[in-house]
């Protein structure tokens, strides 16, 4: 076979580098207290940039997440389907204690750690960075919950990524997730519609929408609803303690421009079983403490993504 041309003046693809080999960031890291993880940030950073990482992020941005709202059967599943590659991005990320670790590690300086890892981690794929910020960022709203927080917490800091929909209790590692959104209030929340109705043991009955809930195969979500007092912050499992499905439905994806590997889906709640989170009423005071923490992520994760860019634009 003839060769047509040879490829001249283009830059050899950016792999087997470190993305903590960064300066300002060691520094801050050492600067305020956090310098005892500087060894577990550079081992990270250097995985993020080696090849097998940054082939895990062209395939799970190469193939978006697939929903299935029924099994071959007919029989409602409500499942969304990732690319391997997302799973062990998320693995790796748990792991490493980028999630809800932090609350659990009782050191100074480990919120820094975590932060340092984050946005060393992000460079690679950012994607998945969502669910693993939600999951920290669950651990605060929920301790306006004790009972709740006491039973889930330990599992939501745990290193060990369990993507199996089983009962969260019943599991050895969770993922959190946030449902806020409604199609006619937006960033609005108190338009939410949604409506919690009490039961008899303690729980509530929720039902109605959500307009943009990412990461919809999180273990459980924090999501508002209008209970009887007021708009309410609630704990949703997907899986209920018996084994079956909570009635939590995915209606479509997003199609989105941006973020292809993390799915977001639209969902409805017919009579979907929850547990109050702080109090009754309040529930926005409640879940805005995971907002804050997700917003920390936000400009991790912005940051993040510069410096990316920054390196590709340099090695090219």
């Amino acid at each position: 076979m003839s060769t047509t041309h040879e490829v001249q003046n283009q830059a050899p693809p950016l792999t087997g580098f470190s993305t903590a080999d960064d300066a300002a960031l060691l520094e801050a890291v050492r600067r305020d207290g956090g310098g005892w993880g500087e060894d577990e940030i550079r081992a990270l950073g250097a995985r993020a940039g080696s090849a097998e990482v940054r082939d895990w992020a062209r395939m799970a941005e190469a193939s978006p997440p697939v929903l299935h709202t029924h099994d071959r059967y007919g029989h409602r599943v409500d499942e969304v389907e990732f690319h391997p590659a997302w799973h062990q991005l998320m693995a790796a990320a748990v792991e490493s204690g980028q999630h809800a670790a932090a609350w659990a590690r009782d050191r100074p300086g480990a919120h820094l750690v975590r932060a340092a890892k984050f946005y060393a981690w992000a460079q690679a794929e950012p994607g998945h960075g969502c669910p693993v910020s939600m999951t920290y960022a669950a651990v605060p709203a929920l301790r306006a919950q004790p009972d709740l927080a006491a039973a889930y917490e330990p599992l939501l800091a745990a290193a060990v990524y369990d993507s199996a929909p089983r009962p969260p209790l019943a599991k050895r590692g969770l993922i959190a997730g946030m449902s806020m959104t409604e199609k006619q209030g937006g960033s609005d929340v108190r338009a939410n519609t949604t409506a919690a109705v009490p039961a008899v043991d303690g729980s509530y009955l929720i039902t109605g929408h959500k307009w943009f809930t990412s990461a919809p195969m999180s273990d459980v979500f924090l999501i508002l609803a209008q209970a009887p007092e007021g708009l309410t912050c609630f704990l949703l499992p997907r899986v209920l303690p018996d084994g079956t499905r909570n009635a939590m439905r995915l209606m479509r994806l997003k199609d989105k421009l941006g973020n292809r590997s993390n799915a977001s889906a639209e969902i409805e709640y017919e009579q979907a079983v929850a547990w109050p989170v702080g109090e009754p009423g309040r529930g926005v005071r409640t879940i805005v403490e995971m907002v804050n923490m997700t917003r920390l992520d936000c400009v991790l994760g912005s940051a993040a993504g510069m410096r990316a860019g920054l390196r590709q634009a340099l090695h090219h």
